[in-house]
């Protein structure tokens, strides 16, 4: 044989062989097995970043829950200080009738002590 009709029969050979060697390294078999490794190798690390971000939510739930009832809490105090002052002005009403009834306690028995103060 020639040498360039050789060259040819040899680059048809490696040509070939190239592809089925392609066709093998990339066949879907291997690249499921390629990606089943990557899942065994990342999937511990998912799993717990999975689990951090739970335990950061729940973490997350209960201080928003503690805020907003705190919120609720200072709003609450704010609409009742309508009440407070009632309530203020009806211990100022009856410290008032108090002090009557005391002075005219003293004033109808002398001999008897006066009502005890606490103001």
């Amino acid at each position: 044989m020639e040498e360039p009709e050789m060259q040819l029969k040899g680059k048809k050979v490696t040509d070939k062989f190239t592809e089925s060697v392609y066709v093998l390294a990339n066949e879907p078999s291997v690249a499921l097995y390629r990606l089943q490794e990557h899942v065994r190798r990342s999937l511990p690390e998912l799993a717990q970043h999975k689990a951090d971000m739970q335990r950061w939510e729940e973490q997350s739930q209960g201080a928003i829950y503690t805020v907003e009832y705190a919120c609720s809490a200072v709003k609450n105090l704010v609409d009742s200080s309508v009440y407070f002052r009632s309530v203020e002005g009806l211990l100022k009403q009856a410290i008032s009738i108090r002090d009557h009834m005391n002075a005219a306690a003293q004033s109808h028995s002398p001999d008897e002590p006066p009502l005890p103060s606490s103001a």
